[in-house]
């Protein structure tokens, strides 16, 4: 349906409403404006996956079997951030152990030369979607500020979105996966984000396999500038 303007989706205009706050307050701090509070302050993930408790706030509650919170290190310089879980995740509790998985770990092994321990791994949603759909917008909006604060605690530099649901979340935008990724954008402050192709994605289209080892060589280069990699 084309987008005539004369009307915008409430969800998503609180959802930005809600990142400008955050980023604005973050902002006064960094500036040194006094009397500020600090965003979560002295709050641990898991203070936040307790929060999160046995999740009913949304219709995905209804079919899943386990909440995927994340996993990897708590304190990494790099963060992956996907879509949802999906059948194997769903099963085990963990993100990205499935065929998706195997593929993103060769990525992190082979491209950027690092361990899967030494980086963190999480969702924008923590249920599985049925049948693997896409998340609608209202349980995006229920779901993002729990990633929200997972990254306010880890405090990466470096975040690589995985596809165009986690892409548009953390930046924002209305805009898919193709125009988004091969270049860097900003996410609070001096966090980069770089938006690439879901390795879902890569199993059915593995043409697009390319781009997605240029991204990862830009990724690697600004961890050898925070002198994570050589």
């Amino acid at each position: 349906m084309e987008d005539t303007g004369q009307g915008k989706d409430p969800l998503e205009e609180r959802l930005k409403l809600l990142r400008d706050i955050r980023n604005y307050l973050c902002y006064l701090r960094e500036m040194g404006v006094e009397g500020v509070p600090a965003p979560q302050g002295g709050l641990t993930l898991e203070d936040i996956r307790r929060e999160i408790g046995d999740c009913r706030r949304c219709r995905l509650h209804k079919e899943r079997r386990n909440i995927v919170f994340g996993s990897g290190n708590p304190h990494a310089v790099l963060v992956f951030v996907g879509e949802g879980p999906g059948r194997e995740e769903d099963i085990q509790g963990l993100p990205f152990v499935g065929a998706a998985g195997e593929m993103l770990t060769r990525i992190i092994e082979r491209v950027l030369g690092l361990r899967r321990e030494d980086v963190y791994i999480a969702n924008v949603v923590k249920c599985r979607p049925p049948k693997n759909r896409t998340p609608y917008p209202d349980e995006i909006a229920t779901c993002l500020p729990f990633l929200e604060k997972q990254l306010e605690v880890i405090r990466p530099k470096i975040i690589v979105a995985l596809g165009s649901v986690a892409a548009q979340s953390l930046i924002g935008t209305k805009e898919g996966i193709t125009s988004l990724r091969g270049r860097f954008h900003y996410y609070r402050g001096d966090t980069v984000i770089m938006p690439t192709y879901h390795p879902a994605y890569l199993l059915r289209n593995p043409g697009k396999k390319k781009e997605t080892y240029h991204d990862m060589l830009m990724v690697k280069e600004k961890l050898k500038e925070l002198g994570v990699v050589k």
